[in-house]
């Protein structure tokens, strides 16, 4: 019998036109790993467009269970990750929102254990690659643990969890030569999200600043899907969760961060346990954003799409309580590997909604960790055990460590006496949502979730000068890679939609005109569905610009913890290291004492200065700021050291503070930053002098490391460094 040839048709292109190299595509159709020809491999099946997805999808459960099965033992997301102890205390009592245990008595402190982790690199790769940051937080209450799995930025990629392992196949190393580790910047990764702009938004997200975190400690937090808080009169509010670091949101240059990578993969990791062990606990606050049930369709997005945030110039975030991390894990592998969190652990006054994308991952979660703990039975670990005693009757498997007596292991019974009861919801017990379901039984997606584009250009228009200058040189840097023309061409089209002005520079940093967007933009939906309804719906924010979405705006108070590198060789002025010394410790900030050699070197009077790093061992881009000490001698080496010149060069390029005492400025004349300095105005932010400072040195360096970053110096041409 002969085959029939399948249609290749989407929307007006042939899926061989959109082919990097048209001998790929065979033109079979998308089957089930049963041979089951797929009618749409983009939506799950729900109980209506915006409704609850169903069990019964035995696609969605086939596609994940493969997925989550991939590799063993590490993660599969999530791989490389630190963690640590801690507590949480809420400010006040949340009764008046959600009967949630943990969040009603201020006295009491909630243990905790969170992990922070990169997403696509492998345990072995770096803590610097441009990637998303997972940030999940498990609570230990009264009332059995509670999972807030989260990440360092408010929307995903993706609207339905049937994708997600579409996006993480695109952004992992291509499958025929393994390249290349924790980088997006490949071909596999552009051409899906070319293809799928829904993603646009994060994509904005994840070429900016937020993805090169300073420190795990300067990093926001969120809840990313819409959950809902329940009071004990069963009345809901949605809210959406965020964490909110005391220290402010800081980052790192996309230059810096890959030298950070080469001088020390561990950065974020060690940043992290140094700072707890030296008692500067990393601290966040709590803070919910708060919708009333009856103003679920208020706002010009809907509440229920992961790709989109709430503004808090439209819903403001209140802070609700505190996590302070005070203990480092015993056993990185007994606690930060084995812990297993789930979006499914919930308490009594919290609970889901219809987020396609949370739906999904309710399914895929416990999977995982059958697959990588071995056992059902993960929740014995003590890692990740509830601090209340469990009481069910599941029974035996691999693992099993808990020893149940008698002989009753069901329900109902009267051999047991009944036990273990049911508790009724005054008594504790877990009761879901009651949700009125009245739909169709349909593969969509709601028409509320077709603008793609207006968040991603309210995220571009809200980023300072120099944030979107980053962006675009990230963007310039990620299509750059690409070895497919077709792939950059379709996504600078794409850019278009975000924003004409960031299309036309990415363009030009690549040397080519900006095209005309393809149409369809979406050819991310199944055979049947008519691709008029899966463009984007123009929409408005109601918002030009959100103050909350740019770093520039963050707290900038404080110098606790920063790393302040000391330039020095025998002959240094003692006093003037002394001095500085105590100024900056006084406000939290931590010193290194940098020479060209390891050891002790001489002050001016003789006396023995202990060496913390030599050049060998030091670099720039492990610090946040640079001293350089009075001293003939000390500064007359300096000067003539490359590595101390050098050292200072990539200081300035990296936009850092420089601090020079008395003739310590004359170390800079040995560099680049003294031409810049006579070139541009802009080009002296942060840096500062004895003959410059406008109260005493200490007080106006402190204050110039507290501004973290002068981005006004990349203006002009950087510092060769």
């Amino acid at each position: 019998m002969k085959k029939s040839t399948p249609s290749t048709e989407v929307g007006n292109k042939k899926m061989d036109d959109l082919a990097p190299d048209k001998e790929i595509g065979t033109g079979e159709f998308m089957t089930t790993d049963q041979g089951l020809k797929i009618n749409d491999d983009t939506n799950s099946l729900k109980a209506g467009e915006r409704g609850a997805t169903l069990l019964e999808d035995f696609i969605l459960r086939e596609k994940i269970t493969h997925f989550d099965h991939e590799r063993i033992p590490e993660r599969i997301v999530h791989a490389r990750g630190s963690a640590a102890h801690g507590y949480f205390q809420v400010y006040e009592s949340m009764a008046k929102y959600t009967k949630a245990g943990f969040l009603q008595d201020p006295s009491v402190k909630t243990p905790v254990f969170t992990r922070f982790s990169t997403v696509a690199g492998s345990r072995g790769s770096t803590d610097l690659a441009r990637d998303v940051r997972g940030f999940s937080v498990k609570f230990y209450t009264e009332e059995g643990n509670y999972d807030l799995v989260g990440n360092n930025m408010p929307v995903f990629f993706i609207q339905d969890a049937i994708k997600f392992p579409d996006l993480i196949h695109a952004v992992k190393p291509e499958p025929h030569n393994e390249i290349p580790q924790a980088a997006s910047a490949h071909d596999t990764f552009w051409d899906f999200i070319s293809l799928t702009p829904e993603s646009m938004h994060m994509i904005m997200w994840a070429m900016s600043d937020r993805a090169l975190p300073r420190s795990l400690r300067m990093m926001e937090g969120f809840g990313v899907h819409t959950f809902r808080f329940i009071n004990a009169e069963g009345k809901s509010h949605f809210v959406k969760f965020h964490w909110k670091p005391l220290l402010g949101v800081h980052s790192v240059a996309w230059d810096e961060a890959q030298k950070i990578s080469g001088k020390n993969s561990d950065f974020h990791r060690q940043d992290l346990w140094e700072a707890i062990e030296t008692g500067a606990f990393p601290e966040w606050e709590f803070g919910v954003q708060l919708i009333p049930e009856e103003d679920e369709h208020k706002y010009p997005f809907d509440l229920l799409d992961p790709t989109k945030l709430v503004p808090e110039e439209l819903v403001p975030v209140m802070r609700i309580g505190k996590m302070v991390l005070d203990r480092n894990p015993d056993n990185f592998f007994a606690e930060t590997e084995q812990v297993a969190f789930h979006p499914g652990h919930l308490v009594p006054g919290i609970d889901f909604t219809n987020d396609p994308l949370l739906q999904g991952r309710l399914f895929s979660y416990t999977d995982t960790q059958l697959s990588r703990l071995g056992s059902p039975n993960f929740h014995e670990i003590p890692i990740n055990r509830s601090i209340n005693t469990v009481h069910n009757n599941q029974r035996d498997g691999h693992m099993r460590q808990q020893i149940n007596v008698g002989k009753t292991s069901y329900h109902p019974n009267t051999t047991g006496g009944g036990c273990p009861f049911h508790a009724k919801a005054a008594e504790g017990g877990f009761t879901s949502f009651e949700e009125r379901i009245d739909s169709r039984k349909v593969r969509a997606r709601s028409k509320s979730f077709m603008d793609f584009f207006s968040q991603a250009t309210l995220f571009f228009n809200s980023q300072s000068e120099a944030e979107q200058s980053h962006i675009v040189d990230a963007l310039r840097f990620e299509l750059g890679k690409l070895e497919t023309p077709a792939i950059r061409e379709r996504m600078v089209g794409i850019l278009s939609k975000v924003s004409d002005v960031l299309a036309k520079k990415v363009a030009e940093g690549l040397g080519m005109p900006v095209p005309k967007p393809e149409e369809p933009l979406n050819h991310n939906y199944g055979a049947d569905a008519n691709p008029v309804d899966y463009q984007d719906q123009p929409k408005k924010q109601g918002l030009d610009k959100s103050a909350a979405l740019s770093i520039a705006n963050t707290v900038k108070d404080s110098i606790k913890t920063r790393q302040i590198a000391f330039l020095t060789a025998d002959g240094v002025d003692g006093e003037s290291v002394k001095a500085m010394k105590a100024a900056l410790v006084a406000e939290g900030a931590q010193v290194k004492i940098i020479a060209p050699h390891g050891g002790f070197i001489k002050d001016a009077k003789g006396g023995d200065v202990k060496v913390d790093m030599s050049f060998l061992t030091a670099a720039s881009v492990l610090f946040d700021a640079v001293f350089i000490p009075a001293g003939d001698k000390s500064v007359a080496a300096l000067s003539g050291n490359a590595d101390a010149v050098h050292f200072v060069n990539e200081t300035y390029r990296h936009c850092k503070a420089i601090a020079a005492d008395g003739n310590g400025a004359d170390l800079l004349k040995e560099t680049y930053v003294a031409a810049k300095l006579k070139q541009d105005k802009d080009a002296s932010a942060g840096v500062i002098s004895s003959d410059t400072a406008k109260g005493s040195l200490a007080k106006d360096f402190i204050a110039a490391i507290a501004q973290h970053r002068f981005w006004e110096r990349e203006k002009k041409d950087k510092v060769p460094a």
